[in-house]
């Protein structure tokens, strides 16, 4: 009798994929893996979170995205690494289950949902791969410490560094997936690079992958393309808008329920996140449907500004944005905070200060910490050379934050004439900059 963890699929099961064409399953503890309600969870959880209201393409889902990083992973190790001395073969299950299953604590419009309930998605991917779950019965079955090994390699602890920057690093699966799977579902360019040319020169080495010094200028158009995308997709302002509506649903939900307010429709769900007494079986019952359901009902509340915000996210009638920094521009900051209040606006949810920053590519600075492991090259010599001291381009952009800020607000109250004209007027020429 085959072991489990051996054990293949009497035929080969396959995916149809955008991006990858196909995505390939042999392996038995996969497939029952993807058949867990954990993991079909993850299709009603979008990738993207508040982009599609920008791109409508964006619709697609971290279900789609985590077979993609798993295909990538699964063509590294039975198509690239296999039969090199320096890979493992008796890593191969764990490293395509810790690909698999890298975004299952992701929550519902992840960002926006974890900033107001201060949730960590990393932790709960945990105690989904640890607790009584579906996936940990699966997991156990290939051997009763399989669990903590693929908890081990998600959250960077594993001792087998090699393992581990397949999946986080600089040049890892999970960014060649979502890059492309962005750019094909939101409709831009900037996402396409080369990534079989990547994978082809990729070589494993004692601690991480290396890649060979001829795929140097394929590398170059992965950092590029990571670059554009955040600055196009990512950071999108429209789609920040979206998100500062959505953030504030949250935080005016959370905030009415500490002050006792009776909800025309309770929020069950919602009520162990209210009291942060939240169990794993609370926080997978919540997915991006469950909360919609309650923007509805919450757009017919009595309190103003729940009502309000709840129409704006759901009929997309955004807040407007102007380059500010409240640090820069303090003064300026807090008179526009007067006069919202002046005019009847709660500045709280109806003037927020959002910031983005990003780093392209971090290169290594000996002594800092947290620094993702950067890119090594392996030259014809066997020698390695950190990316950015053989790439012009790469040097250019390497470690340059891009930090940007916006204040968000209301336009079209500002443009509705009916009240308080004379401080409508002074908000719009200081929002002017005047």
């Amino acid at each position: 009798m085959t072991h489990y963890a051996e054990a293949k699929l009497q035929e080969e099961k396959v995916f149809k994929d955008p991006v990858h064409r196909y995505v390939h399953v042999r392996d038995q503890a996969i497939w029952d893996l993807v058949g867990t309600r954990e993991f079909q969870r993850l299709r009603r959880i979008r990738q993207l979170g508040t982009t599609f209201l920008v791109f409508h393409g964006a619709e697609h889902s971290r279900f789609n995205h985590s077979l993609g990083v798993y295909e990538i992973i699964r063509r590294i190790v039975d198509d690239i690494f296999v039969g090199r001395p320096e890979w493992d073969e008796s890593e191969r299950l764990l490293v395509l289950c810790a690909a698999l299953l890298h975004d299952l604590g992701h929550g519902p419009f992840s960002h926006a949902f974890e900033n107001v309930f201060e949730l960590d998605h990393e932790y709960y991917t945990r105690q989904i791969l640890l607790g009584d779950t579906e996936v940990n019965a699966v997991l156990r079955k290939v051997s009763p410490d399989f669990p903590e090994k693929v908890s081990q390699v998600i959250e960077k602890t594993y001792p087998n560094k090699l393992v581990v920057s397949l999946i986080s690093s600089q040049i890892d699966a999970d960014r060649m997936d979502y890059l492309q799977r962005d750019a094909y579902f939101t409709g831009v360019s900037y996402g396409h690079f080369d990534m079989e040319r990547i994978l082809r020169v990729m070589r494993p080495r004692e601690n991480q992958v290396v890649i060979k010094s001829t795929g140097m200028h394929a590398v170059e158009d992965y950092i590029m393309s990571r670059y554009q995308m955040y600055l196009q997709v990512y950071f999108h302002p429209v789609s920040r808008s979206a998100e500062v509506v959505l953030n504030n649903i949250l935080k005016r939900a959370k905030q009415l329920n500490l002050e006792g307010y009776k909800f025309k429709h309770e929020p069950t769900h919602f009520k162990a996140f209210f009291k942060n007494e939240i169990t794993l079986e609370d926080y997978l019952s919540l997915d991006e449907s469950i909360l919609f359901t309650y923007f509805q009902f919450w757009m017919k509340e009595d309190d103003a500004i729940l009502s309000d915000l709840s129409r704006r996210f759901v009929n997309r009638k955004l807040f407007q944005y102007i380059d500010l920094d409240p640090i820069v521009e303090l003064d300026r900051y807090q008179k526009l905070q007067a006069l919202f209040r002046q005019a009847g606006l709660n500045p709280e949810y109806y003037l927020v200060h959002d910031t983005t920053a990003d780093l392209p590519y971090d290169f290594y600075r000996p002594g800092e910490e947290n620094v993702r492991v950067p890119i090594f090259l392996e030259m014809k010599n066997g020698e390695l050379h950190e990316l950015s001291t053989e790439s012009i381009i790469v040097d250019s952009i390497s470690g340059k934050m891009k930090r940007d800020h916006k204040i968000y607000f209301p336009m079209d109250f500002l443009e509705d004439t009916s009240t308080h004209l004379d401080v409508k007027k002074k908000i719009c020429k200081l929002l002017q900059g005047n």
